[in-house]
């Protein structure tokens, strides 16, 4: 049984892409929770399929990399339950073939940027319109704290298509603004999700250099993520928008941690 937070967001309809997982699936959880219905997508139909279930959600299989199904999920998230309100465009990857711009090959590259940035694009692209014939809603784009500083232990292409979705972001903020529909950019820092977990089982020592700089000193877990989210989507946040939302325990904000 799905514990009620508020009511907040009763009726709306929320879309969450990679929400079989990690910052999505909590996401999903804390939605539906605060009253609304969730649409959860994801690539990967026995996580999406639990994941709706539990929050008594609708599953919609969806490779965010192809255009046409993106537009067929917001469709079906607008014939189901009449409106689409929130679309949390979450879904990424962080290979391991992704480092240093000297090591990444071209597949790895494109590979990268059509999962993160071109599917945020496509997002975006095939929710508006429904949002903008309510004359409102809420878009929150997962980029990242990469997106606003530079690192020595680099993922180039995550870097830099988390740089884009930021970029992105905030146009789509400041265009579509006085039409009522709202546009963030929500950059976590590093989160205890299976993303990380795996950096951590592949290469412990360049994980345990993310943490040295987090202030707070431990990753977000992906519940605090997962309130950010509800937060924009929600009135609450009804002057914020193109913004750059940081939720990185202190990270881009630090020159020296605490010792």
């Amino acid at each position: 049984m799905l514990e009620v937070v508020s009511n907040r967001l009763q009726g709306r309809t929320a879309v969450v892409t990679g929400a079989g997982s990690g910052i999505g699936r909590a996401s999903a959880r804390r939605l539906a929770a605060e009253g609304a219905h969730v649409v959860v997508a994801d690539i990967d139909p026995a996580a999406g399929k639990a994941a709706a279930d539990e929050v008594g959600g609708l599953f919609v299989s969806v490779d965010v990399t192809v255009e046409e199904e993106v537009k067929q999920l917001y469709e079906v998230a607008r014939e189901t339950f009449g409106r689409v309100d929130i679309a949390f465009n979450n879904a990424g990857i962080s290979p391991p073939e992704d480092g240093s711009i000297l090591s990444t090959g071209l597949d790895a590259w494109r590979r990268v940027q059509d999962v993160n940035l071109t599917s945020v694009y496509y997002c975006c692209k095939y929710a508006l319109p429904h949002m903008l014939e309510a004359g409102k809603g809420s878009i929150i784009n997962t980029a990242s704290f990469v997106a606003v500083m530079g690192a020595a232990t680099s993922q180039i292409s995550y870097s830099a298509s988390k740089g884009g979705v930021l970029a992105m972001s905030r146009e789509l903020g400041v265009e579509f603004a006085r039409q009522g529909v709202r546009v963030n950019a929500l950059c976590p820092g590093p989160v205890n999700t299976p993303l990380l977990q795996e950096l951590f089982a592949a290469d412990p020592e360049r994980a345990a250099r993310r943490l040295v700089h987090v202030p707070l000193g431990r990753f977000a877990e992906p519940e605090e993520l997962a309130a950010a989210v509800a937060f924009l989507a929600s009135d609450d946040s009804s002057f914020i928008t193109a913004s750059t939302f940081l939720v990185d325990g202190g990270i881009s904000g630090a020159y020296v941690t605490p010792v």
